[in-house]
């Protein structure tokens, strides 16, 4: 079977310590977590940053210090987020882009967010795409619901997105596209061949969507940003242990884990990018 890239989603920006004390939230914390993660079996890093109050930030320096610390501990494909937090404004959410990670979020649609509403109006969505384009960073397609697919093949028509694409179906945010097996098998039907895709099942919804995304050939996205829990009633120690469930269930169901460099290579993402990067040249076996 096909190896199985794991994006480890930090910390994002919604969550609290309080909620969650295990949470990382400064740049300290963040690094020693990615570590873990790598160790744990990770491929792709999912970064939010906060700054020096713990609030969500999408302040390019901000985003640069991590970068540049993560780089010098880890191999992890770096996916910075354009989502930031609800209320932010378009300038405000592409900041990060202009230090060309390798790989970026792009939510190609608005949904209900909980209480709130994500914000992606077709002008926020082009400009977000324009400015990938022109960095050269991969984009992560965000899936909130069926038509967001639709919107993403609008941009490849239009010149904005090249395919092959890589898609992540976020599932069970309370206003969007529930998370059932139904739903996951309609999207994956949904896309363009050729297509890579991963699933982020959230809260309760992590573990089922991410067994059911390891049988059908999908990849996985698991985390502290999506889920709290380890399961019901216990907290979760850290994504280390989100990550390491996975890798047990995906050796037992005979799928290899990818490193970060087998994921650039399944990803169609740039070695020689990475590797012009200032970044720690140790690699880790499962």
């Amino acid at each position: 079977m096909n190896p199985l890239i794991i994006t480890c989603a930090v910390q994002g920006a919604e969550a609290t310590k309080e909620q969650n004390p295990n949470l990382p939230i400064t740049l300290e914390e963040v690094v020693a977590a990615a570590v873990e993660a790598e160790q744990a079996g990770a491929a792709i890093l999912h970064l939010h940053v906060r700054d020096e109050q713990g609030r969500p930030t999408q302040a390019k320096e901000v985003f640069q210090r991590h970068i540049e610390a993560l780089s010098r501990k880890t191999r992890l494909i770096i996916q910075v987020s354009t989502g930031g937090a609800v209320g932010m404004s378009m300038e405000e959410r592409a900041q990060p882009l202009e230090l060309a990670p390798e790989m970026a979020t792009l939510t190609t649609g608005t949904v209900n967010f909980g209480q709130e509403v994500f914000y992606n109006p077709p002008a926020y969505i082009e400009h977000f795409a324009r400015l990938m384009q022109a960095y050269g960073v991969k984009p992560e397609i965000e899936v909130f619901e069926t038509g967001m697919i639709a919107n993403a093949l609008r941009l490849v028509k239009a010149g904005l997105l090249t395919l092959p694409l890589h898609f992540d179906f976020v599932l069970g945010v309370p206003g969007g596209m529930p998370a059932t097996a139904e739903n996951l098998l309609h999207l994956v039907h949904s896309l363009p061949p050729g297509s890579t895709w991963s699933v982020a099942g959230i809260g309760r919804h992590q573990l089922p969507m991410a067994v059911l995304a390891m049988v059908m050939g999908g990849h996985v996205r698991v985390g502290l940003e999506d889920n709290l829990y380890y399961s019901r009633g216990r907290l979760a120690q850290s994504n280390a242990e989100l990550i390491a469930r996975v890798v047990r269930i995906a050796r037992e169901l005979g799928r290899p884990i990818a490193t970060p460099d087998e994921a650039r290579e399944i990803l169609g993402l740039s070695l020689a990018k990475f590797s012009g990067s200032t970044r720690w040249s140790g690699s880790r076996k499962l």
